[in-house]
C-alpha cells in the first residue's frame, strides 16, 4: 500500500507561525495592552476627574448592602477575611473562623490593636455615602459587591472602633482621621474611582484643598465590573 503523502505548508504559512511563536515568547516585540479598566493619574488630577453631582439619600437603608458575607464558602466572612488580611501579627484561626491573638495597626489613629473585637471594618466610603453618590441606582447583586470589596484592598479598612464609630457616614468634607490624611485622602479617591461614584462640591472643594498639601503620587484603580 502506497505511503500517505504529507503535504508541506505553505511559505505564508510557515512564516505565520513562525511570528505567531516569537511573539509569544517575546514580549518585547508587542507590547501588552494596559487593562481597558483601569484608572491611573496623580492625585490632583484623579481629584479633578470625579464627577461631580449632588446628594440623595433618598430611600437609604443599611440593609440594601448586605455585607459580611462568605463569599467563597471557606467559613470566614467579609470581616473576617479582612482581619486576616490586615493583620501585622497573624491571629490564630480557630473553628467557624474565630479569631484570636494577632496584632493590627489601625492607620486612623496609630494604635495597635490586639484584639480582634476592638477593630471595626469601615467601609472607606461609608454606605449611605455611597448610596448618596450613585449607588442608589445600583442592583442588590452590586451594591452586595462594593459592601464586601476583596478586590481593593483600600475599599475595606480595620480600624479602632472607635474611630469608625466617630466617622459614621461622613465624607472627607466632615471627617478626617488623626493621622495620615493623605493616604486617607488617595484611598477615598481611589474607591469612587473604582465604583463609579460622583462627589459633591463641598466634598470636592475639600479634597482639593487637601490634596495640594499632599504629594501628587499616583492613584492607580482597576474599575470594578
Amino acid at each position: 500500500m502506497c505511503c500517505v503523502r504529507l503535504l508541506a505548508p505553505p511559505a505564508t504559512a510557515l512564516v505565520g507561525l513562525f511570528l505567531g511563536l516569537l511573539l509569544g515568547l517575546s514580549g518585547a516585540l508587542v507590547p501588552a495592552p494596559a487593562h481597558a479598566a483601569d484608572y491611573s493619574a496623580p492625585l490632583s488630577q484623579a481629584v479633578a476627574d470625579l464627577p461631580e453631582a449632588a446628594e440623595v439619600r433618598t430611600g437609604y437603608d443599611r440593609d440594601l448592602f448586605r455585607h459580611w458575607v462568605d463569599a467563597d464558602g471557606d467559613g470566614c466572612d467579609t470581616r473576617d477575611e479582612v482581619l486576616l488580611a490586615e493583620a501585622d501579627d497573624a491571629p490564630t484561626v480557630g473553628s467557624g473562623c474565630s479569631i484570636s491573638g494577632g496584632r493590627w495597626y489601625s492607620y486612623y489613629d496609630g494604635v495597635s490593636q490586639y484584639d480582634a473585637s476592638d477593630l471595626d471594618i469601615d467601609h472607606m466610603v461609608p454606605l449611605a455615602e455611597a448610596w448618596d453618590s450613585g449607588a442608589r441606582s445600583w442592583s442588590s447583586a452590586r451594591r452586595e459587591a462594593y459592601a464586601n470589596d476583596l478586590g481593593d484592598y483600600r475599599t475595606l479598612v480595620g480600624v479602632t472602633a472607635g474611630e469608625n464609630r466617630s466617622k459614621g457616614d461622613q465624607d472627607v468634607a466632615d471627617w478626617l482621621p488623626d493621622q495620615q490624611v493623605c493616604r486617607y485622602l488617595r484611598e477615598w479617591v481611589a474607591v469612587k474611582h473604582r465604583w463609579g461614584l460622583s462627589v459633591d462640591s463641598t466634598e470636592k472643594s475639600a479634597m482639593t484643598s487637601i490634596a495640594a498639601g499632599c504629594s501628587d503620587l499616583t492613584i492607580t484603580v482597576t474599575i470594578a465590573s
